[in-house]
């Protein structure tokens, strides 16, 4: 039975760069941010649920569901928070167990599942090992606010909206240091998978 692995960081530790880098060595990754837009697509369980539950009126001319509507609907109400990821994280754990049990049923040596607030959102238990992309606090700020056009309040807020990845550090059964040059990154988690056992997929 192959390895289920948990890749998480924080906003512009580069998670998303590192999950590339799997790839490309060939493993396979799911993302929880991508199976978050399959679920609510239209015609899914959880798409029929959030209209019933918010009205029709946050859906697109085409049917869609308008995510900056409904974003802006939630931003300002907790409760409508909360009913809302009642109604998408189910779907979303479901949908990526059953691609990592289909996965894992071709033989994979390994799986990988990119999970952005996995300690948050208290998902440790869907994964063996977890690796931290880290990153210090002054780069994270840096790489977010030329990132996104952030004024350094608004990458603040951001940041301190997550839990600090000084405190995931302790949490990660590996961490991948980011702070460097690409090369190096890549470097350390080539070695961290050969020591682990996984050189390569097959």
């Amino acid at each position: 039975m192959g390895i289920v692995i948990g890749l998480t960081g924080g906003i512009a530790s580069g998670k998303s760069t590192v999950s590339n880098m799997i790839r490309n060595l060939g493993f396979e990754v799911i993302d929880a941010d991508i199976a978050a837009r399959k679920v609510v697509e239209p015609g899914e369980p959880a798409y029929f649920k959030i209209v019933e539950s918010f009205g029709e009126h946050i859906l697109t001319e085409d049917g869609r569901i308008d995510r900056p509507k409904l974003g802006a609907i939630i931003f300002q109400n907790e409760e409508k928070r909360l009913l809302l990821n009642s109604i998408v994280h189910p779907a979303v754990r479901k949908l990526m167990m059953d691609e990592k049990e289909e996965i894992l049923r071709k033989g994979a040596k390994a799986v990988f599942l990119d999970i952005p607030l996995l300690f948050e959102s208290k998902l440790t238990y869907m994964v063996d090992r977890i690796i931290l992309v880290y990153v210090d606090e002054k780069t994270q700020l840096k790489r977010l606010m030329d990132r996104n056009g952030f004024t350094e309040k608004e990458a603040t807020d951001r940041i301190r909206s997550q839990m600090p990845l000084k405190e995931k550090v302790a949490l990660a059964d590996a961490v991948i240091d980011n702070n460097g040059t690409l090369e190096e990154t890549r470097e350390q988690l080539i070695d961290l998978l050969t020591g682990w056992g996984l050189s390569n997929k097959a």
